[in-house]
């Protein structure tokens, strides 16, 4: 399957993952891309910081960081590096399931992926709606 997953210094249980292989799947094709080839590489703060700094020049943590490794832009080939820790701190401060904050990372970094961008207020809102939109069907 072209999706992996990997825990690259930390575990956690991430369940029905056939489940979230084939929306993910899905997902790509209602975005108009053709998935080739995805890792989710799940980690810890400090992994995840030491990736920010040397790859992004970045001083500080983050639940995801997302790399776009396609040639074409209907092709998606990529690497989404998620903390395990920002979720489970950004799911108390929003008060909701950290397998829903897990969930929604995850289908931030595809979004992202599928050119989806969240520097400016407009783009924030569209992406944070499609963010939404994905979640309510998955858990439907």
């Amino acid at each position: 399957m072209a999706i992996q997953f990997f825990f690259a210094d930390i575990s956690i249980t991430l369940l029905k993952r056939n489940k979230l292989k084939g929306f993910i799947e899905q997902l790509v094709v209602k975005e108009k891309k053709q998935l080739f080839s995805l890792a989710i590489i799940f980690c810890t703060d400090e992994y995840l910081l030491e990736i920010n700094r040397q790859f992004l020049q970045h001083d500080f943590y983050t639940d995801i960081i997302t790399f776009n490794l396609a040639e074409n832009t209907n092709i998606i080939e990529g690497e989404i590096y998620i903390s395990v820790h920002r979720v489970r701190e950004n799911a108390k401060i929003n008060l909701v399931s950290q397998n829903e904050e897990l969930h929604r990372v995850i289908f931030h970094g595809v979004l992202h992926l599928c050119g989806f961008t969240d520097k400016e207020k407009q783009e924030k809102k569209k992406m944070t709606g499609a963010e939404n939109k994905y979640l309510k069907k998955y858990f439907s």
